[in-house]
């Protein structure tokens, strides 16, 4: 089939590649335009606009594709379907109605589980040891569409949500290719999704960084999981943000109180509503990642029993 990829971040690039080594005609790629990025906030074209100019494929950046002008770009290519990864803008009428076999979308979650902007976030923090993908028929609601295929994945309890995107875009690529074969065989309809087990997965905010100190060890290693790399999961030290990479909960270790941070040669421990947490990797105001440990040497004695702050 002749399909327009529809996409922007780096974890829909393996969807695009996998595309280009299919038997489907990609016949141009429809992404979000260029963003600020960097101090300097220079603008940058998208991951997928760049691999797209990497093989010479025709580009539409826009946030509007039902809009009169980008439409027109988009129809002029004459695909048959889109093939949507993240793409990170509403598609609405008369986009959705303008191609034969409609947008076709990968998600990453077993619909109707989470739902929205950050299924791989929401699940980590829910505790959730199972996630996966979805192909799906786009309509007007949010992920609300029938489903084509799903393919299930585990969630490791050591999982970022870096890790575990990076994962499922390369699990779900072959996901959607096999999507679109059967949709150009005739041999698949979408299945309506289920009326239960509905949730929802808003993108997450800087806030929902702040770490919570006051809850157990167990909720702030998700918590923290789930904001890795973005938002980003940070407290305050002496009054400054630091940012605070995956921890480890230490049953062992002597008891500490919510946010109290024990500085020691062999371990940075910070108390939680249940047992002290390691912490591995963090950032100070203005400084780049370092171990905690490495960080904690030449601070041992003031930083010895100083609280961190996160539990709000």
């Amino acid at each position: 089939m002749r399909v327009l990829f529809c996409g922007t971040p780096v974890v829909a690039v393996p969807t695009l590649r996998a595309l280009l080594d299919s038997d489907h005609d990609v016949v141009g790629v429809l992404t979000r335009p260029p963003a600020p990025v960097g101090r300097r906030r220079r603008l940058t074209p998208s991951p997928v606009h760049q691999a797209a100019s990497e093989h010479g494929l025709p580009v539409v950046t826009t946030d509007r594709p039902h809009g009169e002008d980008e439409l027109a770009q988009i129809t002029a290519l004459e695909p048959q379907v889109s093939a949507v990864v993240a793409y990170g803008a509403l598609l609405r009428e008369p986009a959705l109605s303008a191609l034969p076999h409609g947008w076709v979308n990968l998600h990453f979650s077993l619909l109707p589980a989470w739902r929205g902007a950050a299924p791989v976030q929401h699940a980590i923090r829910a505790g959730d040891t199972r996630t996966g993908v979805s192909t799906f028929r786009i309509e007007a609601g949010l992920d609300t569409g029938p489903v084509y295929l799903t393919q299930d994945h585990p969630i490791r309890p050591w999982d970022t949500a870096g890790d575990l995107l990076t994962e499922l875009a390369d699990v779900g690529a072959p996901v959607l290719v096999r999507t679109l074969d059967e949709i150009e065989a005739g041999t698949i309809s979408p299945v309506p999704q289920a009326e239960t087990g509905v949730s929802h997965a808003p993108r997450l905010s800087a806030a929902d960084g702040h770490v919570n100190w006051r809850a157990p060890a167990q909720v702030v290693d998700r918590q923290i999981r789930a904001a890795t790399p973005a938002p980003g999961a940070w407290t305050t030290y002496d009054g400054r943000r630091m940012k605070i990479g995956p921890v480890r909960p230490d049953a062992e270790a002597a008891a500490l109180a919510p946010g109290v941070l024990e500085a020691g040669a062999q371990a940075v421990l910070v108390g939680t509503g249940s047992t002290p947490v390691r912490l591995t990797d963090l950032a100070p105001a203005g400084k780049g990642w370092m171990d905690a440990t490495d960080w904690a040497r030449p601070r041992s004695q003031v930083a010895q029993r100083r609280p961190v702050r996160g539990d709000r």
